[in-house]
């Protein structure tokens, strides 16, 4: 394993060519926006003491990745729901992803990823019907998930640990969990950790083989005064 993953000050370095051109090309281009809104959330993350801060930290790395994943949909004038955004966002990380660093990721932060799998309270299977017998078949999948690495099925391994991940988000969005509470301390430690390796090798991949890709329509794109005083679609501040 490597010994840290890239600073947002690296990355934003590895960045700077292809921003360059980008921005040649069209003003606030929104591929670079997309970075440069990941960039400011992760670097305050980067800031914050895991010991102390760990529900903020968390918040600010699913942020970072939303800046990247969000989709407008432009029928309900609203963002596309979360889940089926980051997992079409991860499959196509996957697809793009010729220099290997998320499955270099996996593989070496194996023992993470299955103890994150392996954590029922992070399985919203389990949140169905709290109880020991859906506590257990939702254990089970740490045990399938030895059967994915056998097999490389990076995608499942990826797209299961985020969904935890995302289990442990909305329950502190959405004020199902005490602030600060030890009762998901090891959890919030599980998933801080995978995210701090996370976003840098999707950002890596982004930088490497991302930057002339359509990312889609952007969520709330920074507007001046001026055009909101002539109308158009509503923005927001970069």
């Amino acid at each position: 394993m490597t010994a840290a993953p890239l600073t947002v000050r690296e990355l934003r370095e590895r960045w700077e060519p292809h921003k360059a051109r980008l921005d040649n090309r069209r003003d606030s281009h929104p591929t670079s926006i997309r970075f440069h809104r990941a960039c400011s959330w992760l670097e305050q993350a980067e800031r914050l003491d895991p010991e102390r801060q760990a529900d903020q930290i968390l918040l600010h790395q699913w942020i970072a990745f939303n800046a990247l994943y969000g989709q407008w949909d432009l029928n309900l004038h609203e963002p596309v729901g979360d889940r089926p955004s980051w997992q079409v966002f991860l499959s196509r990380m996957l697809e793009l992803d010729a220099s290997g660093h998320l499955i270099a990721l996996l593989q070496e932060n194996r023992r993470l990823v299955l103890a994150i799998l392996g954590n029922a309270y992070l399985s919203r299977y389990f949140w169905n019907d709290p109880g020991e017998e859906n506590a257990g078949r939702a254990r089970q999948t740490r045990h399938r998930a030895d059967t994915w690495y056998a097999e490389s099925r990076w995608g499942t391994i990826l797209d299961q640990t985020v969904e935890r991940v995302y289990q442990l988000r909305c329950q502190l969005v959405h004020g199902a969990a005490t602030f600060g509470s030890r009762l998901n301390r090891t959890a919030l430690k599980h998933c801080t950790t995978l995210m701090r390796w996370l976003m840098p090798a999707m950002l890596l991949v982004w930088i490497d083989h991302g930057a002339d890709e359509d990312w889609g329509l952007l969520c709330y794109p920074p507007v001046s005064q001026q055009s909101v005083t002539r109308g158009g679609r509503r923005g927001a501040a970069r």
